[in-house]
């Protein structure tokens, strides 16, 4: 697999602790194909207790609480880069107001040269998704709404939408992005049984967030099925493969994810400051790539 990029967290509120402008720099002048940034806006105090995959005795992990936008995480990324795609892993659609998003996602997007990938979820953490105005019980219909209201702001020199959570009369929402007919929507998910439907009825690509080949096997599978039956091209269908931290850090794991399906592969860095995390994408290189 060619197509290989890095995800980072912030891991730390002091300085230097990875300026997506350094890090991403290094990560295209080493041949990594994406930078991605994840996202949580706000953190309601004690919901994070129970943080998918952490034991019931462990403190969630402190990256959770430190993450910039990923928005202008990615904006700054972009200035020192002419190559990288610039991915969000993964946005939270219900906690964002979908015009003043299509407005940055449009502007980053316009900016960077049409480097832009935007993945996108509706979130695990109920009290956050709240706060931030999303309806938790339906954030999957929510996402979709939002998407299509977005949708028409990017193609359209005047939009106008009429949904379920979104509406406006026609609206000039400028610039608009430099990939067309828009930045391609990748849907991510941690063992949704739907989400394969969503991505061949609304979206460009699925973001699964696993360490097993057969379960992108699979899902490449029922991608392939579902997207001939909806008249769509399996092959525009993309799987950018997300990995836990300490992952798919040999050649011969990279290699059996590609034979499964996927055409690209995140890994997320470990290191704890940008000394570290410059150290880990060589090391990543001399192995990878």
């Amino acid at each position: 697999m060619d197509e290989i990029g890095v995800g980072v967290f912030q891991v730390s509120t002091s300085l230097p602790s990875g300026d997506p402008a350094v890090i991403a720099k290094h990560a295209e002048d080493l041949g990594f194909e994406s930078y991605w940034a994840p996202e949580h806006t706000v953190i309601p105090v004690g919901s994070a207790d129970v943080y998918p995959g952490k034991q019931d005795e462990e403190p969630p992990p402190a990256y959770l609480f430190n993450m910039p936008d990923p928005l202008i995480a990615l904006t700054r990324a972009s200035a020192t880069t002419q190559r990288i795609r610039l991915g969000t892993g993964v946005s939270l659609i219900p906690e964002r107001n979908p015009l003043l998003t299509a407005k940055e996602v449009a502007s980053l997007d316009h900016y960077s040269g049409g480097r832009f990938v935007f993945g996108i979820g509706a979130g695990w953490n109920e009290p956050e998704c709240r706060v931030m105005g999303g309806d938790f019980e339906h954030r999957w219909t929510q996402v979709e709404d939002a998407m299509l209201a977005m949708k028409e702001l990017w193609t359209k020199d005047e939009a106008a939408y009429e949904g379920k959570y979104f509406s406006f009369p026609p609206v000039i929402c400028k610039p608009q992005p430099a990939s067309k007919p828009h930045p391609p929507i990748l849907l991510g998910s941690i063992g949704s049984p739907f989400v394969l439907n969503r991505v061949v009825r609304w979206g460009d690509g699925w973001v699964p967030f696993s360490m097993d080949p057969k379960e992108i096997a699979d899902g490449r599978e029922k991608l392939n099925e579902l997207a001939t039956k909806a008249g769509r091209n399996p092959s525009d269908i993309e799987i950018v493969s997300f990995s836990p931290t300490g992952f798919y850090r040999k050649a011969s794991d990279v290699a059996e994810l590609a034979k499964a399906g996927a055409d690209t592969l995140v890994i997320w860095l470990d290191g704890q400051d940008e000394k570290e995390l410059l150290s880990e994408l060589d090391e990543l290189a001399g192995e990878l790539l």
